[in-house]
C-alpha cells in the first residue's frame, strides 16, 4: 500500500519539519526535529533541504505511525515528535 506523504515545511532555522495529517476529520500539525531524522533515519548532519525532505519522505510511514500513536494517547491539535518518542517507540 502506498502512503501519501504530505509536503513538509522546513523551519527557518532548519531544525524542524512540520507537516499536517488528518486525524478523525481534523487537521493536526506535527513537528519532527532534524535531530530525530539524523539519529533515527540517517540524515547526514550537513544535508541540504532536498536531502532533508527526501529522508522525511522515506521515513514517513514510521513518523506518521508514531504521531498517530501519540494522538491516540493524548488527542491534540499539535504533535511534537522528539528523540525520546522514537527511542521508546
Amino acid at each position: 500500500m502506498k502512503v501519501l506523504v504530505p509536503e513538509p515545511q522546513i523551519s527557518t532555522d532548519k531544525q524542524t519539519l512540520s507537516f499536517v495529517i488528518d486525524w478523525r476529520g481534523e487537521s493536526v500539525t506535527c513537528v519532527v526535529t532534524r535531530r530525530c531524522l539524523e539519529v533515527f533515519f540517517w540524515l547526514p548532519p550537513d544535508a541540504d533541504d532536498s536531502r532533508l525532505v527526501s529522508v522525511f519522505r522515506d521515513g514517513f510511514a514510521r513518523i506518521e505511525a508514531l504521531a498517530r500513536r501519540k494522538l491516540r494517547a493524548r488527542p491534540t491539535s499539535n504533535v511534537s515528535l522528539t528523540e525520546t518518542d522514537f527511542s521508546s517507540g
